[in-house]
């Protein structure tokens, strides 16, 4: 006897599921509720067939060879449906995606064209949001998954990898509730409302004048806080403070209550906690206790070291140092002064360019368009955003990004040129991880979720970190004339900073613990009073007294994008350090390594968003995520750290002098450098990128009244 299988019951089924579901036309629904992966399919019982040893090689030779047939046509059919569902997926949401981004950049950059509007914001949103919220998309991704899975043929990666990352996303936004739906349209009406009032709101601040009646003077955020750190009247300091907390008042009477009430309504009836719960669990797949437990970790462990800190400080500049609108300028006021004439905002983008060129990074054929001045109306954070994602087509052919990305300078401000290259070279990181993206989906190089908040902050914030090293300083710091920063002048700034870096870390982390308390609140307790006295009580719990940056000032807490996102900043600092000992250990040196690029590009940046962020650091660091190596900067002797820094930049700077600089940097980019409506400057006009940053640094150096030389 021998036994033979026939083709089972459940495998005709499938088939017949699939083909099927190849003409179904995809429905628009934002119903139904996120699913749990079905079980791969059983086969049906197998069934005894008796042969006599004349006929049983022929009949298991012909048996074989049709099952192995049927089996070979059902995985090609299958595999064919699903290629042209996730073809036809592609080519929708990528449609989508562009329509809102566009918005995005228009409004928040308040473009002067009548087609950009807080309405068409809100509809292009919501129309992406229910392209992705379909159950129909989701059971039909499902379907699929079970056919491969069950055919005997081994299906392309490609294709399973692309379909259970629409898996992932699908589930991310799709509603069981109408009600939570009805929430969620309401919060995103509400927010446009409070965004589009914040944009229009008069910020500045009353100064104080010689005749003792102090006048009204006109000034961003970015300006505000620019003073804040620099002005050495303590007068004019405490107004500007004063001025910043004029947001707070405004956000928390124009519709904040309500927004927040409205978003926790949503996240309830979809079954989360909280809104925080629902935000983190979305895009890291763990949830809000999870993530607690390791910002508790780190809490704990620096507690100490910034109740030390803050001892020391007062001990060092008197009580009235802890003073809010004290403590930045007493920590670097003097030196940020000093070191201003060696960070002209107008070089940042040639130094950018030279920085990135020499760590071995290129943009994959990206163009981007860069508003990097400070203006009225203008949104008052940097972003980077991208209208086309980088992906790879069905033929093979790669789609280059298209990039959005902002900074905030303000080139007449002492102290805005080192803050507004910092932001550059931040927006430029994500700009560099998000061209680098090469999956066969534009859903695997977006930035909402299912992407890791701290997978997408880490690359960003690894390479704006460079900018603090003496190695970068010592190379890329120079005055218009030339002149490299002096060590006399890095010295002063490591003496008065380092002590002190722990209050930028409670900064970092008082941020989600505020957000957690407030989601947490019940709609009884919520008001403009209890949200700003719950601002209040975390500045002094977490920071040990007010902040210089009022909590309710940040802008992330008002867009859905941004809201619940900082702990992505805390998670992504904790792997920067440990990224950056990795390269240390490996190398000697970061800056100007050429092997940074290519490690970056291969580790991080290729993987999208295919990958967990904690696998991708473990694979790259070879070790599990930790905040060790960011604890023990902390800890480092201050005399221990400028003697290594001290060393460093005398090698950089001898091994640099009489050297001229290249005369070609190819990122592989086409840029335009924006300023709301008008184009300053663009690299296929210009001929090249270095002609890009001469035009550029002519233009804000007319503008701003800079001598050119």
């Amino acid at each position: 006897e021998e036994t033979i299988p026939q083709e089972t019951k459940q495998r005709k089924i499938v088939f017949k599921v699939i083909m099927k579901l190849q003409f179904l036309p995809l429905l628009y629904l934002r119903t139904g509720a996120a699913f749990t992966k079905p079980a791969r399919a059983a086969k049906s019982p197998i069934r005894k067939v008796t042969f006599t040893s004349k006929t049983f090689k022929s009949a298991s030779a012909s048996s074989s060879s049709a099952t192995t047939m049927k089996a070979a046509d059902t995985t090609e059919q299958t595999t064919h449906a699903a290629k042209s569902f996730i073809n036809q997926i592609n080519s929708e949401y990528e449609t989508l995606h562009r329509s809102f981004e566009h918005q995005f950049w228009g409004t928040k950059m308040a473009l002067s064209d009548p087609k950009y509007s807080i309405s068409e914001l809100t509809r292009t949103k919501m129309e992406m949001e229910d392209f992705l919220a379909s159950t129909t998309k989701l059971q039909h991704t499902r379907d699929l998954l079970t056919a491969l899975q069950s055919d005997e043929g081994e299906a392309d990666s490609d294709t399973m990898k692309t379909l259970t990352l629409f898996e992932r996303t699908f589930g991310c936004y799709i509603m069981e509730s109408e009600e939570a739906k009805v929430h969620r349209s309401k919060s995103t009406e509400i927010e446009g409302s409070l965004e589009n009032a914040r944009n229009n709101l008069i910020l500045g601040a009353y100064m104080p004048q010689a005749d003792g009646e102090p006048k009204f003077e006109e000034m961003s955020s970015v300006s505000l806080r620019s003073r804040l750190r620099v002005d050495p009247d303590e007068r004019v300091r405490k107004a500007c403070y004063e001025g910043m907390n004029k947001v707070c008042d405004f956000v928390v009477t124009h519709g904040f209550v309500e927004l927040v009430q409205t978003r926790n309504k949503m996240a309830k009836r979809l079954g989360y906690t909280d809104y925080y719960d629902y935000k983190v669990t979305q895009a890291e797949g763990f949830g809000k206790e999870a993530l607690f437990t390791i910002l508790d970790t780190l809490e704990k462990g620096t507690r100490p070291i910034m109740e030390a800190a803050r001892a020391k400080f007062a001990e060092e500049k008197g009580p009235s140092a802890l003073e809010p609108w004290n403590t930045s300028y007493l920590m670097a006021g003097d030196v940020t002064r000093k070191m201003d004439p060696y960070f002209p905002f107008e070089k940042s983008v040639e130094q950018w360019g030279r920085s990135f060129s020499a760590l071995g990074i290129e943009y994959r054929g990206a163009s981007m368009d860069l508003d990097l001045l400070d203006r009225k109306r203008k949104y008052s954070n940097g972003f980077c955003h991208w209208p086309q994602p980088a992906w790879v087509k069905p033929d093979g052919t790669y789609q280059p990004a298209k990039t959005h990305f902002t900074s905030l300078a303000d080139p007449s401000a002492i102290g805005s040129g080192l803050t507004g290259l910092v932001t550059l070279m931040h927006e430029a990181g994500h700009a560099a991880h998000f061209a680098n993206i090469v999956q066969p989906s534009p859903l695997f190089s977006q930035e909402r979720a299912p992407t890791s908040v701290p997978y997408a902050e880490l690359q960003s914030m690894f390479l704006d970190s460079l900018v603090g090293d003496a190695a970068w300083r010592a190379k890329y710091a120079t005055s218009r004339e030339g002149e490299v920063i002096p060590w006399e002048i890095l010295r002063e700034d490591l003496e008065a900073s380092h002590p002190y870096k722990v209050f930028a870390l409670r900064g970092m982390i008082a941020v989600p613990y505020f957000e957690k308390a407030l989601y947490e609140m019940s709609d009884e307790e919520l008001s403009a009073a209890s949200i700003q006295a719950l601002a209040d009580k975390v500045e002094h719990e977490v920071q040990g007294g007010l902040s210089a940056r009022p909590l309710l000032s940040v802008p992330h807490l008002l867009s859905d994008e941004a809201s619940c996102y900082y702990h992505g900043y805390v998670l992504a600092e904790m792997a920067v350090h440990q990224t950056r000992q990795f390269f240390l250990d490996r190398d000697g040196y970061i800056v100007d390594n050429p092997k940074v690029g290519p490690t970056l590009t291969k580790a991080y940046w290729e993987p999208g968003n295919s990958e967990p962020f904690l696998s991708l650091v473990e694979r790259c660091t070879s070790a599990p995520l930790t905040g060790d190596a960011w604890i023990a900067a902390l800890q480092k002797d201050v005399v221990e750290l400028l003697a290594e820094e001290e060393e460093i930049y005398e090698r950089v700077r001898a091994s640099n002098e009489g050297v001229p600089l290249s005369k070609d940097v190819d990122l592989n980019m086409h840029i335009r450098i924006v300023d709301g409506d008008n184009v300053l400057a663009d690299t296929n006009e210009d001929g090249s990128f270095l002609n890009t940053c001469a035009k550029f640094e002519k233009y804000v150096q007319e503008r701003y009244s800079k001598p050119i030389v």
